[in-house]
């Protein structure tokens, strides 16, 4: 799988991202904080998130905390407080390279505004890797994270079935800056076009991942298309955004087929009270584990591989409680 491409920026782009710096979020630090990998004798491995608001977060941090200890490491991981704060992230990244760690790993909010620093972290002899979300440079050694397309293609088989082939459907999505968002919505998109002729997508919104936003664009939605039958949202925070709508609106179960992405709590009590039709899935405890992972080999010199699938899974009511899923589930 090709995750990156080579992009030209203006000089003042590069100039713009280079020179962002401040002070981290202080988030989540992890098994220590600061510097080099050097120094000391023990590695440090710096890893930068999208955000906080997620619970999705929270598992990738004790995936990459429960590697970090088997490998000896120690880890930082700080993100900016929601996923909209490019220029955060940025200035995150900015501090990382300037503690000179032994590798950076980066899932990137805006993959293009990010190429200046995985150039300078690379030039300066810091490898970086990338996890759930890729920067568009080949300088990247590895992304650790679900095969997007195929799980966006995933929901649109399952929301196809449990609207019976036909109708009207929408996506409310996260992000059109950060890969994730692009690749979920053109799975779903390019799956339903391809074998579902009989489904028209009337719409195709964007709530930053944030449950008041997609709850607002969600329930205009409803109310612009009386015949809407399902919609996709493709996070965590859109689809917790749909159920809030249709909880605010008084729909009754399977008046309206939500399908969504990730879990957490609200998400997982709207599938088991029949709200929720069901998700998608990721294992975010193995993406934190992958990349660490990834990041130590980077640093010692070893081989990584390019792509690293961890892997997606639908559930519903039926399943919920299986062993499999439940192991990827986070509350």
């Amino acid at each position: 799988m090709k995750f990156s491409k080579k992009t030209a920026f203006a000089a003042l782009v590069v100039g713009a991202a280079l020179a962002l710096s401040g002070c981290n979020s202080g988030l989540g630090t992890t098994n220590g904080s600061g510097g080099g990998g050097e120094g000391d004798g023990e590695m440090t491995i710096a890893l930068i998130a999208k955000g906080y608001q997620h619970q999705f977060w929270q598992a990738v941090k004790k995936g990459a905390e429960q590697r970090a200890e088997e490998l000896g490491v120690k880890i930082t991981f700080d993100a900016p407080a929601t996923e909209t704060e490019v220029d955060k992230q940025l200035s995150i990244f900015q501090d990382a390279i300037n503690a000179k760690p032994a590798a950076i790993g980066f899932a990137a909010l805006d993959s293009k505004a990010c190429i200046p620093l995985v150039e300078d972290a690379t030039s300066k002899d810091i490898p970086v890797v990338y996890f759930d979300a890729p920067c568009d440079s080949d300088k990247g050694l590895s992304l650790a994270a679900t095969d997007n397309k195929v799980a966006g293609a995933l929901a649109a088989e399952h929301m196809a079935e449990l609207i019976g082939g036909s109708g009207e459907v929408a996506v409310i999505g996260h992000q059109q800056t950060a890969g994730t968002g692009a690749d979920r919505r053109d799975g779903f998109v390019d799956k339903i076009e391809a074998d579902y002729p009989d489904i028209t997508i009337v719409d195709i919104q964007y709530g930053d991942g944030d449950q008041l936003k997609s709850a607002d664009i969600a329930k205009a939605l409803i109310t612009a298309h009386p015949d809407l039958k399902g919609i996709y949202g493709t996070n965590e925070g859109s689809a917790i955004g749909v159920v809030n709508a249709a909880n605010e609106l008084g729909l009754e179960n399977g008046a309206l087929t939500i399908v969504g992405f990730d879990s957490g709590k609200a998400q997982i009590d709207a599938i088991n009270g029949g709200l929720e039709a069901g998700a998608i899935t990721q294992d975010p405890i193995g993406i934190g584990e992958t990349v660490v992972q990834a990041a130590y080999d980077a640093a010692k010199g070893k081989k990584v591989e390019k792509f690293y699938d961890t892997g997606s899974h639908w559930y519903d009511k039926s399943n919920i409680d299986d062993p499999e899923i439940a192991a990827v589930l986070y509350q």
